[in-house]
């Protein structure tokens, strides 16, 4: 007796469809389509997961700036000012530091221009 496969066939485009129950047209109901638009979509939402860290970092630069030119420094000379100082602190905290604790951005600002000599 041979085995038949018909059962993880239908299991496979299943599930399939069902993930691409949301798109568009044929692509939600042809199954061809329907899975080269889920390996698509993959591929997208994991290239999306390693933008989303650069996109931050560009954020967080751009609040820096804003703050630091506020205080009379540029961000490349707040950031060596800080490296000259041996003050090792994260793009991500200095941004929050500058949106909501602007006190406590001003004393790593002044930290940076005593290491600069300004």
């Amino acid at each position: 007796m041979r085995v038949k496969n018909a059962v993880n066939s239908k299991k496979k485009k299943r599930r399939i469809l069902k993930f691409a129950k949301g798109f568009r047209g044929s692509l939600s109901r042809q199954y061809t389509l329907a899975r080269q638009s889920y390996y698509r979509a993959l591929k997208f939402s994991f290239d999306g997961r390693r933008n989303k860290k650069g996109d931050f970092r560009k954020v967080w630069v751009t609040r820096i700036n804003i703050a630091a030119r506020n205080e009379g420094l540029k961000y490349s000379e707040l950031i060596h000012g800080l490296k000259l100082a041996s003050v090792s602190v994260n793009r991500k905290m200095l941004a929050e530091l500058a949106v909501n604790d602007v006190d406590g951005f001003k004393e790593f600002v002044n930290i940076a221009k005593t290491a600069l000599g300004k």
